[in-house]
C-alpha cells in the first residue's frame, strides 16, 4: 500500500492519540458519575478542532521538507478534507446515540461511561476496517466503484427515508440479547454486570453499549468509503478519521440539548454522501481536485445550517404566534 506515513509520522500520531485519550478519558474519568456541561463541551471540542489542524500544519510542513510542496499540499487538503467529512457525518451518530439514551432512560450521568467505551471501541473497529479496506483497494481497484454506487444509493435513501426508522427495542441485535442473557429490569448505575444469587446479570446499560458499538460499524460503512474517494493513503484515511473520533464524546454533550435544532442536517449529508459517491464513479473521466472537493463539501455544510437556522427562526416565530 503506497502511503506517505513513514515511522515518524506513525509513531507521532500514535504518541498524540495516547497522550490526549489518557487526558481525556482519565481527566474526565475522575469526576465519577458527573456529566459534562455545555461549558467543558465547547472547550474540549475546540480542543480536538485545534490539535487536528495543529497535525494537518505538522503533517503539510514534514512533507513539505521531505518529499516537496506538492504532496505537502495535496495530503494537507486530503486530511483536511477526510476530517471534515468524518466530523459532519459523525453528528449523524451522535444523534443516533441520543436516540439510544432516550430510549433506555438513561440519565446523563450514566452515559459517560457507555460513551468512553463507545470512543475507545470506535478507535479499534475504524482502524481495523480502515486497514482491511485499504488492502481491498490496493489489490483490487475496481472496488472503489461498488463504494462509489453504495454512497450513491445510501445518500439518496437519507434523503428519502422519514425520521421514524422503528422502536429500538425491536432491533434484532436487542430482541437477541435479550432473549439470550439473563438480564435486570433496571439500570444499576453505571455496571453493565452485576452478580445475583451467585448468577451473573447483564443490565440495560450493556444493552446500550452494545447498540452504540453497533451504531458506529453501520455508520463507519458509509464513512470510510467516503474518505477513500478523498485518498486511499491508509495514513490519511487512518489519522482524519480517528480525530474525527476522538471528539466525540465531547461533541455529543455539545449537541445533547439542541440536537432537535439541526433537523435539516440529515439532508445536507445526504447531499454530500451523493457528491461523493458521483466522484467515484466519474473518476476515470473526470478527476476532482481534493481543494473542489473540499470547498464542494465545505459549502454544502455552510449552506444546510444557513438553511436549518432559517427554519429553526421561522418555526420560532410560529410557535411564539401560538
Amino acid at each position: 500500500m503506497n502511503t506517505v506515513g513513514t515511522p515518524l509520522l506513525w509513531g507521532s500520531f500514535a504518541v498524540v492519540v495516547v497522550i490526549m485519550l489518557a487526558i481525556d478519558l482519565l481527566m474526565q474519568g475522575r469526576r465519577g458519575a458527573q456529566t459534562m456541561s455545555m461549558k467543558q463541551a465547547a472547550f474540549w471540542s475546540l480542543v480536538w478542532i485545534s490539535l487536528s489542524l495543529l497535525f494537518a500544519a505538522g503533517l503539510w510542513w514534514y512533507l513539505k521538507e521531505t518529499v516537496g510542496p506538492q504532496i505537502a499540499h495535496t495530503q494537507s487538503l486530503a486530511f483536511l478534507t477526510g476530517y471534515v467529512l468524518e466530523k459532519a457525518l459523525a453528528v449523524d451518530n451522535v444523534f443516533v446515540w441520543l436516540m439510544l439514551f432516550s430510549y433506555f432512560s438513561v440519565p446523563a450521568a450514566l452515559q459517560r461511561r457507555v460513551l468512553i467505551y463507545g470512543v475507545l471501541g470506535a478507535i479499534v473497529l475504524r482502524t481495523i476496517m480502515i486497514f482491511a479496506g485499504s488492502w481491498l483497494v490496493s489489490e483490487f481497484s475496481w472496488i472503489l466503484y461498488l463504494f462509489g454506487a453504495f454512497l450513491l444509493f445510501t445518500g439518496v435513501k437519507m434523503a428519502m427515508a422519514g425520521g421514524d426508522e422503528g422502536a429500538v427495542g425491536d432491533k434484532p441485535v436487542v430482541r437477541w440479547l435479550r432473549g439470550h442473557l439473563r438480564m435486570t429490569d433496571n439500570l444499576e448505575g453505571e455496571k453493565f454486570f452485576v452478580r445475583r444469587n451467585g448468577l451473573l446479570y447483564a443490565t440495560p446499560l450493556l444493552l446500550v453499549l452494545v447498540m452504540v458499538e453497533l451504531s458506529d460499524v453501520i455508520f463507519a460503512v458509509d464513512s470510510i468509503p467516503a474518505i477513500f474517494a478523498v485518498t486511499t493513503d491508509p495514513f490519511i484515511v487512518l489519522t482524519s478519521n480517528l480525530f474525527a473520533i476522538l471528539g466525540l464524546r465531547a461533541m455529543y454533550f455539545l449537541l445533547a440539548n439542541v440536537a432537535e435544532r439541526f433537523s435539516m442536517l440529515k439532508y445536507g449529508l445526504a447531499i454530500v454522501l451523493i457528491f461523493i459517491g458521483i466522484k467515484m464513479l466519474i473518476v476515470d473521466f473526470y478527476h476532482i481536485p481534493v481543494a473542489v472537493s473540499l470547498s464542494i463539501v465545505g459549502g454544502i455544510l455552510a449552506i444546510t445550517l444557513l438553511i436549518n437556522a432559517l427554519v429553526n427562526r421561522r418555526n420560532d416565530r410560529l410557535a411564539l404566534r401560538k
